[in-house]
């Protein structure tokens, strides 16, 4: 998503009952905060839904959309797409998404998730070279994540529906990482299903990808495309091997995974 990213009680208890009874559990934490679960497929699709959150809320969120915007004048309001319910049976997670300003979604995130019963799901390239190191990317300082290290991926769009109104999260995830990346996912191998982390207000379905090349030529591959576009997400590429290389700028759910991946 270029320039603009980050990145009810009774349905979040219901959601996470699915995870933990009808999905297969791959980790958990001891506070039970996240959750990693594998995944077949995801099946969203969307509906027309009012957020209570954005229209009680609505002066407050332009206030704070001015402010964000004054420090990082790239960022735009557009539109995104966020679940509002959601269950897991038999590998499935099925649920719906809505549309809404990119302001509310910003907003909702900076202010700590307020209302627990919608979420931020997207697809994430877990990028992984030949010789077993994953590759991340530092946010540049134009976006709304800046510093913070990320696998490349982004909050879906109205472009990643299918007729019809099904949510398109592979293609989503593909067009993220050639923006983000230069790396067209069809020369890369990828994992069948997803690996869900939940967190919080994030849904984050992770796809296991891995390049031909080892991290070193995977990472001088991606700076130079890096270099050569004018308005990159990515400042920089880091590589990570072990537990050592894990740093506070990168999200939780994201070192969620990757313990979870060297436990294995």
């Amino acid at each position: 998503m270029k320039r603009r990213r980050k990145s009810c009680a009774e349905g979040k208890h219901s959601a996470e009952g699915k995870l933990l009874a009808e999905g297969k559990l791959l980790a958990a934490t001891k506070s039970g905060a996240t959750e990693i679960v594998a995944l077949d497929r995801v099946e969203i699709a969307l509906e027309p839904w009012r957020w209570e959150f954005a229209v009680a809320r609505r002066e407050d969120i332009g206030r704070h959309f001015a402010e964000r915007q004054r420090a990082q004048p790239a960022l735009w309001n557009g539109r995104v797409l966020l679940v509002h319910r959601y269950t897991i049976a038999g590998g499935v997670l099925r649920g719906a998404c809505f549309e809404t300003d990119y302001a509310n979604f910003l907003a909702w995130g900076d202010w700590n998730f307020p209302d627990a019963g919608v979420f931020n799901i997207f697809a994430a390239a877990a990028l992984r070279s030949a010789d077993g190191a994953y590759l991340l990317g530092e946010m540049a300082p134009s976006t709304a994540a800046a510093g913070q290290l990320s696998f490349p991926c982004g909050t879906p769009e109205a472009k990643d529906l299918r007729p019809g109104g099904a949510l398109d999260l592979a293609g989503s995830l593909g067009r993220e990482l050639f923006e983000e990346t230069g790396l067209d996912i069809a020369a890369l191998t990828a994992e069948p299903g997803w690996v869900l982390v939940r967190d919080r207000g994030f849904l984050a379905l992770m796809k296991r990808l891995t390049a031909r090349e080892d991290a070193p030529m995977l990472r001088s591959r991606i700076v130079r495309h890096l270099e050569s576009d004018a308005h990159p997400e990515f400042s920089d590429i880091r590589i990570v091997r072990e537990r050592a290389d894990l740093d506070p700028r990168m999200p939780r759910f994201l070192v969620a995974f990757l313990e979870q991946v060297w436990r294995q």
